[in-house]
């Protein structure tokens, strides 16, 4: 298999990447711990969160691996999109009947989305930054 080299992203763009991620995933949080509501509701929250940007990270490698060549299982890949959608789904439903007003759910709702947007770019700009420096080749002496 060929492989393509990557350029390295920009210092710029890792910088933003990390800060958008920092500070949807800290804003979602301080919002979390301010909000006046039930500890079982801001759990609620917090694990839609968590598995939101679990997920936003898989569709970004299976998307990725499938681009490049890498094999990935179509269970994988479909499990990894049904997370990432099921995530949305379930933030949404949970904002629609919660008793807050507008514009909380909003602030849920664009921290969140702005920390599954990050999640994405902090790994494709990882995975750029491995792609494009030289592959080391084992010594072949050290396995014999």
């Amino acid at each position: 298999m060929e492989h393509k080299t990557t350029q390295q992203p920009s210092g710029a763009f890792i910088a933003a990447a990390w800060v958008a991620l920092i500070t949807g995933v800290v804003a979602f949080i301080i919002g979390l711990w301010n909000a006046e509501m039930q500890l079982n509701e801001k759990g609620y929250y917090f694990t839609v969160l968590m598995f939101g940007l679990f997920s936003a990270v898989s569709v970004q490698k299976a998307v990725r691996d499938q681009l490049e060549g890498i094999p990935v299982t179509n269970i994988y890949y479909g499990l990894a999109w049904f997370s990432a959608l099921l995530c949305i789904v379930l933030l949404t439903v949970g904002l629609w009947n919660a008793d807050m007003s507008k514009s909380e759910k909003g602030f849920y709702a664009m921290s969140f989305v702005l920390s599954m947007f990050s999640a994405i770019a902090v790994q494709k700009n990882t995975r750029d930054m491995k792609a494009s420096q030289p592959q080391q080749r084992p010594d072949n002496e050290q396995y014999h």
